[in-house]
C-alpha cells in the first residue's frame, strides 16, 4: 500500500520534477551534477552553479548548490531569531518538500507561493524544519 501511494504521488509531482530536471540539465555544462537519492526520493543535481546557497525542491528532483545534502543549516525559525534550533540536515528538509510536492501534486507551488514563499511565515517552510529536527511532522499542522 505505502509502496502504490508513492509511485501515485511521484506521478502526481511529474509536473513539477520536469522543472527541476530542465533546470538541473541547464546546469550540468557549468557543473551541476545529478544522482538518484533513494533516501530522498529525488533527483539531486549537487553544485547546481545558481541561487544564493542552500537547496531548492521541485517535484522529486532537488537544485543543492553544495556537494552533499549530509550538510548542515539553521531552521527558518532559527535564522528568523525566534527560537534557538540545533542544527538540521539540509535533505531531511528538502525531502519533507518532497512529500509535500506527492500530496499536493501540480498545486504545490501556487499554494506555497501563497502561503508565503520562502519565508518562515510558510507554513511548508515549518513542517520541513521540525521534520528534520524530528523525522516527524513533513505536513503544515501536522
Amino acid at each position: 500500500m505505502l509502496w502504490s501511494a508513492r509511485v501515485l504521488g511521484i506521478a502526481w509531482a511529474v509536473p513539477n520534477t520536469l522543472i527541476g530536471l530542465v533546470a538541473g540539465a541547464v546546469g550540468m555544462p557549468f557543473g551541476a551534477r545529478p544522482e538518484w537519492s533513494p533516501r530522498d526520493f529525488a533527483v539531486v543535481f549537487h553544485r547546481w552553479p545558481w541561487g544564493p546557497g542552500g537547496a531548492i525542491t521541485f517535484g522529486n528532483s532537488i537544485l543543492h548548490t553544495g556537494d552533499t545534502l549530509e550538510s548542515e543549516c539553521v531552521t527558518y525559525e532559527h535564522r528568523a531569531g525566534r527560537t534557538q534550533h540545533p542544527r538540521i540536515r539540509l535533505g531531511d528538509h528538502e525531502r519533507a518538500h518532497v512529500y509535500q510536492y506527492m500530496v499536493l501534486g501540480p498545486l504545490f507551488l501556487p499554494v506555497y507561493l501563497l502561503c508565503g514563499g520562502v519565508s518562515v511565515r510558510n507554513p511548508f517552510e515549518r513542517a520541513a524544519d521540525r521534520y528534520a529536527l524530528t523525522g516527524k511532522g513533513w505536513w503544515p499542522g501536522g
